[in-house]
């Protein structure tokens, strides 16, 4: 099953999506956009760069949680995950963005 991009408005006007795996599980946050085509273009960025494995880079953040990001080809990163329990966990969110983005459908709620 499919998952979805829920593509929102912050706060202060900008634009992020989340990507949510088919059981509501956010797995992939972008960065904050100025506009909506912006967004809409990261979201493309990440259905494309998602199957690709050397995309992704694994992390650790200072208290020790292994994290991942995505970039595109040219090395911008376009999605941080959440922080992890353990590497296996890390390892699962990445097989689940892979499963996911590729058909993800995109669930606009910037209008709400």
């Amino acid at each position: 099953m499919a998952g979805k991009f829920e593509l929102t408005r912050t706060t202060d006007g900008k634009f992020r999506f989340n990507l949510k795996a088919s059981n509501g599980q956010v797995i992939l946050t972008s960065q904050s956009y100025e506009s909506i085509a912006g967004a809409q273009n990261g979201i493309e960025s990440v259905k494309k760069n998602a199957p690709a494995d050397e995309r992704y880079e694994r992390k650790t953040a200072k208290d020790g949680s292994p994290y991942f990001t995505l970039t595109a080809a040219n090395t911008q990163v376009i999605g941080q995950s959440q922080m992890y329990s353990s590497v296996e966990t890390m390892e699962n969110g990445i097989q689940s963005v892979k499963n996911h983005a590729p058909d993800a459908t995109i669930d606009d709620q910037t209008a709400a």
